[in-house]
């Protein structure tokens, strides 16, 4: 997968992840707030995945 594919990926993991932690929170249900968690964590990787690739492919491109 592309650095662009990683990056919307991790967005959206993120995204949802901040949405089971608030009906999580909502709902008293710290099992979801966990998986919530994990899920942003999981996000925030793969966005970092694809900034790597970016990094990686810039200086291979000025090379």
């Amino acid at each position: 997968m592309g650095s662009t594919g990683d990056k919307i990926k991790g967005m959206a993991n993120e995204a949802s992840g901040n949405v089971k932690q608030g009906v999580g929170k909502a709902l008293d249900n710290q099992e979801m707030q966990a998986k919530g968690k994990l899920q942003e964590l999981k996000g925030e990787a793969q966005q970092a995945k694809g900034e790597a690739k970016d990094a990686v492919k810039a200086i291979i491109d000025k090379a």
